[in-house]
């Protein structure tokens, strides 16, 4: 089966909820390629190094998550984003992203694929007003410490967290939120959480983490956003006889 850029991008849309998001940049059909979609890479970003491993790889596709036109940025195709832009066009390949409704999608997105990963139940979704409930919370499947914690992410995402240690308490109910979502600490926080896990970590996240005692762990941007993407491909593959493959590009942040 073969599907055009914009019967894709409709699926994705639908499938995703998008319309119904306010983000930071584009969501769907960003590079509009020369051909029918019959084969998709999948990945995080759309570097340059992922592109070039598409075209190896034969996609006529590029699904993201994170695409190109962001808002505060230079909107002009010169330089670095010139050349990725040309290369696609080159080649023939669309490229699709989605940012927040791939965070969020209750069983596809990234907070639900992280869940699934690490083993958490999750119990409910929040943020704060006026914006989607991107905060998930929930729990392990018994009370474990936190450095047990600390291990178990290592574990499963393949490199080790910063941790930076709350009090003696352990960890019943967790919040997470893939990312750099730093920032939703303190919500996490005033929602009762034991612990909070991120991507990313700034300077005021240590101070809130001693003196709430919540236990904080960035595990990393790129290593907390592999799955939803991959399992929005597997989805199309199954569900519409599209070839699908996950390059993962590594990323230390």
């Amino acid at each position: 089966m073969s599907y055009s850029p914009q019967q894709l991008e409709s699926e994705l849309n639908k499938l995703l909820n998008a319309a119904t998001f306010r983000d930071y940049c584009p969501n769907g059909l960003q590079v509009e390629g020369g051909r029918d979609i019959s084969k998709i890479v999948s990945g995080v970003t759309a570097s340059q190094s992922l592109i070039e491993r598409a075209i190896e790889a034969g996609a006529d596709a590029l699904l993201v998550h994170h695409g190109y036109f962001w808002k505060g940025e230079n909107p002009a195709i010169v330089g670095l984003k010139r050349g990725r832009v040309s290369l696609l066009l080159e080649h023939g390949i669309s490229l699709l992203a989605y940012h927040l409704p791939l965070d969020a999608h209750p069983t596809l997105g990234n907070n639900a694929q992280l869940a699934k990963l690490l083993d958490l139940r999750v119990s409910d979704q929040i943020g704060p007003e006026g914006e989607p409930p991107l905060v998930w919370l929930g729990s392990p499947a018994q009370a474990i410490t936190a450095a047990e914690l600390a291990t178990h992410l290592d574990k499963k995402l393949g490199r080790a967290p910063i941790w930076v240690a709350g009090d003696e308490r352990e960890i019943r109910t967790l919040a997470w939120c893939t990312g750099a979502a730093q920032n939703y600490f303190e919500i996490a926080v005033a929602a009762g959480a034991d612990a909070f896990i991120t991507g990313e970590i700034s300077e005021p996240s240590a101070h809130i983490a001693r003196e709430s005692g919540v236990h904080f762990y960035s595990a990393g941007h790129h290593a907390t956003e592999r799955y939803g993407v991959q399992a929005v491909g597997n989805y199309l593959a199954e569900n519409f006889s599209l070839a699908h493959e996950f390059i993962d590009i590594d990323n230390p942040a």
